[in-house]
């Protein structure tokens, strides 16, 4: 790709993965290509239909939230560096909302994310178990299910999400199971 064109890939996927957290899966494309100061043509060269942006959106929206917990596996307090991270996670449920319904991923590309975020999670949590900071009983495949249903539940209230993630960590964060 020309160096030209791939600053209009880049700039187009940017701006996408704004206006669609803005306004979700329906986000107009002509409002994204007037925003990242490409036409449309131009828009439509590099994503030929809406569900070729859309997975691309939701791609870039993984592969940041993996990058988040590559980053944070380096961190000096694992349970702190996991809490950072399942923020992320709300965040990124919350822009994405309407995003998986509106791909219909099929299986394999469905499959192929969840177990990109679940790799990220599991490393953080294992790390924060190890050392203690979080409950080892606790499971990445039954925080993530917690932490979208805090997203879905709270909608647009970022401190009532957090409030409810604060309840979640505070288990988590035990180092004996409770039962």
């Amino acid at each position: 790709m020309r160096a030209d064109a791939r600053r209009n890939y880049e700039r187009l996927l940017a701006t996408a993965v704004e206006v669609v957290a803005e306004q979700g899966a329906d986000a107009s494309l002509e409002e994204i290509a007037r925003r990242a100061g490409v036409g449309s043509a131009t828009l439509h060269r590099h994503f030929p239909g809406r569900a070729a942006l859309l997975e691309a959106v939701f791609r870039e929206r993984v592969e940041d939230l993996c990058a988040l917990g590559t980053e944070l596996a380096a961190a000096p307090s694992p349970g702190d560096a996991l809490v950072a991270w399942l923020r992320a996670v709300i965040a990124h449920a919350s822009a994405a909302r309407g995003l998986g319904a509106a791909l219909l991923l099929g299986a394999k590309e469905g499959r192929e994310y969840h177990a990109k975020v679940l790799d990220a999670g599991h490393r953080l949590l294992t790390r924060a178990q190890q050392t203690g900071e979080a409950n080892e009983a606790a499971r990445i495949d039954d925080l993530l299910p917690l932490v979208n249903a805090i997203s879905l539940a709270t909608e647009d209230d970022a401190d009532r999400a957090d409030a409810l993630l604060t309840l979640v960590v505070a288990g988590v964060r035990r180092t004996k199971a409770v039962g």
